[in-house]
């Protein structure tokens, strides 16, 4: 399914029905008073979170969405029906804003919460509402209420607790595929990766985590090279980043520090205020094809030159995932009673 995360739809709401101007007609009843029916109130435009949904693609095809006008009253103080209301389910992240004026107008971020986009006009008032002591015979009936209409666009941000970043060709996908189910695009090529993977990572009986594959970032990203920065917006809400950094290629630790602080400084271009503190697990991957000896040096040095702890991994061997998966735990607050396969220090 194509990954689509911004739209822009038309929403209308339905008009409410017209009120009947009626009168008894019956046999035997010579003073036959008002007996006109109240118009049914106008289909409502219902926005639902699905989290069942992780794309937008479903709005590619329809732009305007109409919900039903309630039906007109009728003679014998019948009322219409009510329109339909239309129901749009969207992701869990999507956010809504007004076309024309740029407003956030609401912020799904639950399964199932609902917000009322468009409401249904009023139904009008049939004559038998205004029939009074000094009027006994009313012959005017109130109009339905005009429906309401929105341009909106609706923007997806994907929710995710943790988020891996790196070059392309760091092993974002590979390592997703190896502690989730999430069964993206792998090859030995740069930008496998074009578009955002989700996955569900099972740390143990009660706790899971949702990780975020974000396709490889490049020097200049922010002035649109490569894929630029269009999916760094699914990063923006996660508790913490997973930085990995493929050293197997590399000649000199110098090399790794170079890659990380691309990938940081692109970060920081795009939203500083999110990602200058944001909680971070630096990782060496594909270790598999390094020595000891030269996993031990560039782990040094990276861990000198930034005074944080580096954690090496390897998704095909599985080497310290473990660790990794319950690093990612922690930096939702969770505590282990047991914390000798945890190294803490490597979250900073």
């Amino acid at each position: 399914m194509k990954f689509i995360d911004e739209v822009k739809i038309e929403v209308y709401s339905g008009k409410g029905g017209d009120g009947a101007s009626s009168f008894r007609r019956e046999k035997f009843v010579p003073y036959g008073g008002p007996d006109g029916g109240n118009g049914g109130v106008g289909g409502n435009i219902i926005l639902q979170g699905d989290e069942n949904l992780n794309t937008l693609v479903h709005f590619r095809g329809r732009k305007v969405f109409k919900a039903d006008d309630g039906k007109n009253g009728a003679g014998r103080q019948m009322d219409g029906h009510a329109g339909e209301d239309i129901i749009l389910k969207v992701p869990v992240g999507t956010l809504v804003y007004h076309t024309d004026t740029g407003d956030l107008l609401e912020d799904i971020t639950e399964h199932g919460q609902q917000k009322l986009l468009a409401q249904g006009g009023r139904g009008g008032l049939g004559n038998t509402y205004f029939k009074t002591s000094t009027n006994q015979a009313p012959r005017y009936a109130q109009e339905g209420e005009t429906g309401q209409f929105f341009p909106l666009r609706l923007e997806l941000k994907l929710i995710a607790d943790i988020a891996l970043v790196g070059l392309p060709n760091a092993g974002k996908s590979t390592l997703i595929s190896s502690i989730s189910e999430a069964k993206p695009k792998i090859a030995d090529y740069p930008f496998t990766t074009l578009e955002p993977n989700l996955g569900v990572v099972v740390v143990d009986k009660e706790n899971s985590l949702v990780v975020a594959d974000i396709p490889g970032l490049i020097e200049d990203a922010s002035i649109g090279k490569g894929l630029g920065h269009q999916f760094l917006k699914h990063i923006e809400r996660t508790s913490a980043l997973v930085h990995l950094i493929d050293c197997s290629m590399l000649l000199e630790p110098y090399e790794a520090l170079d890659d990380y602080s691309t990938i940081k400084n692109e970060l920081l271009k795009y939203n500083e205020d999110v990602f200058y503190n944001r909680v971070e697990i630096i990782c060496l991957t594909k270790i598999d094809a390094m020595s000891e000896d030269e996993i031990s040096k560039f782990q040094k040095y990276m861990e000198e030159s930034l005074e944080k702890k580096v954690l090496p991994i390897s998704s095909v061997s599985g080497r310290n995932l473990e660790v990794l998966k319950r690093l990612m735990l922690k930096t939702k607050g969770f505590e282990f009673p047991n914390k000798e396969n945890v190294n803490e220090q490597s979250v900073r």
